[in-house]
């Protein structure tokens, strides 16, 4: 009944976990929602976290249809999506600022918390880039796990930074730019061998 969805892999669900959690990054996006708040605006994190949640789903289907609409090979696509991804994780090893995101005053629950911040382009593109390697049944495991740990962080940001210091989850910040760093080489080269 549900084939399409492919088979539930641990080790599938464990490597697109620890991607996506790079891509969404919810432990360095923590000084922004601190901020967020001191300006007063409130922060529910189920209302984030469910957002997020159906954003991701909704694209995680929709996606390819996208790509084939326009006549796109999900191959060239993770090509392009590892590329940008590569350029996400130089922004978190190296200090940097690549990308620049708008974001809008006022409710933060959804904008621009959910999106773009947290289901926004970069975690689109690590999707669509890795649906060639994984099954869907993985993948939608895996983002239900992200979902998880983002409303913990969310819950527990004013405990992560008492307790485990804004020097550790520097490090856990870097740390995750350098996995995402080599899965972006990975999804790069591992595709263009495909195209070639």
């Amino acid at each position: 009944m549900f084939d399409f969805l492919g088979e539930l892999d641990f080790w599938e669900v464990i490597s697109s976990f620890v991607f996506l959690i790079a891509i969404i990054d919810p432990f360095g996006n923590i000084p922004v929602t601190i901020n967020m708040e001191k300006r007063g605006i409130k922060i529910n994190a189920e209302r984030v976290c469910l957002a997020a949640i159906i954003i991701l789903i909704v694209f995680l289907f929709l996606g390819e249809w996208v790509l084939k609409l326009f006549d796109v090979k999900i191959e060239y696509f993770a090509i392009a999506g590892g590329f940008i991804i590569f350029l996400m994780a130089l922004e978190m090893i190296l200090d940097v600022r690549i990308f620049q995101n708008e974001t809008l005053e006022g409710e933060g629950s959804v904008v621009p918390l959910a999106f773009p911040m947290y289901a926004g382009p970069g975690a689109f593109t690590a999707l669509l880039s890795i649906t060639a390697e994984y099954s869907v049944l993985s993948l939608l495991v895996s983002i239900n796990i992200c979902m998880l740990v983002l409303w913990g962080v969310l819950k527990g940001t004013h405990w992560l930074i008492k307790y485990m210091g804004r020097t550790s989850l520097y490090i856990v910040r870097k740390f995750f730019g350098i996995i995402e760093l080599a899965i972006s080489v990975k999804l790069m080269f591992g595709n263009l061998a495909l195209v070639f």
